[in-house]
């Protein structure tokens, strides 16, 4: 069983920081905003490290702008200021980010690029969405393009751009195709990975900074794992 290390105050790994946002390479396990687990989340970890970091006293703002599962790795930004998680809001909510995720998935796809678009449908009960060719009730459509980067042994490495941002997006659309990423069994995969984890990250973002105006952009190293590094 591979060793699963938790974020806390002291480990954190920082991918950008200033006045304003604050941007977290988020690990495996790591949970962003707290939920009935009762785990504590990753929102809390970061306002520890804040308030030791600035000698803060009292209760430290931070604003959570966006999430990603629990088993998958990557970026997440928050923000330090109410301004900031605003106009980050609208940011996200207005689809003026870039984001390109890297997976690792058992078949390779038909095409080596291709853009995937389906219908999703969420089922509350079972924490799932299930991706549908047409239109169903209650479905959202969703979009993204892919391309394969890297052929490894048994798996093969796509890099994914998304059009839309849907819960479980990518796992439930490459899955759709006959492309489970690996370790996600609740996608169709055949074992879960010793880390508890699935290969999915959230790679790189660019974004407007909601205050300064410069142009964001963040690189999240992928984790330690040799299929990882192999890419």
């Amino acid at each position: 069983m591979a060793e699963k290390i938790i974020s806390t105050k002291n480990n954190l790994q920082i991918l950008h920081e200033d006045n304003h946002i604050i941007v977290i390479n988020k690990r495996v396990g790591d949970i962003v905003q707290g939920d009935k687990t009762g785990d504590k989340p990753l929102s809390d970890v970061v306002k520890e490290y804040i308030k030791e970091k600035y000698n803060k006293p009292g209760d430290v703002f931070l604003g959570v702008v966006h999430r990603l599962d629990r088993p998958t790795t990557g970026i997440v930004v928050f923000a330090r200021t109410s301004k900031a998680l605003t106009r980050l809001n609208d940011l996200f909510k207005n689809r003026e980010t870039q984001k390109t995720y890297w997976a690792v998935v058992k078949n390779k796809p038909e095409k080596n690029e291709a853009t995937l678009s389906h219908f999703l449908k969420r089922n509350e009960k079972n924490n799932t969405s299930k991706a549908h060719i047409n239109e169903v009730p209650e479905s959202k459509k969703a979009s993204l393009d892919y391309k394969i980067i890297a052929t490894l042994n048994n798996y093969f490495g796509l890099e994914i751009n998304l059009h839309t941002g849907r819960h479980h997006q990518i796992r439930a659309q490459l899955a759709a195709i006959g492309c489970p990423i690996k370790g996600d069994l609740k996608y169709g995969f055949d074992r879960s990975n010793p880390d508890g984890g699935i290969h999915l990250h959230a790679r790189k973002l660019t974004f407007i900074h909601p205050v300064t105006k410069e142009n964001i952009e963040i690189i999240a190293p992928v984790p330690e794992d040799v299929i990882w590094k192999s890419i």
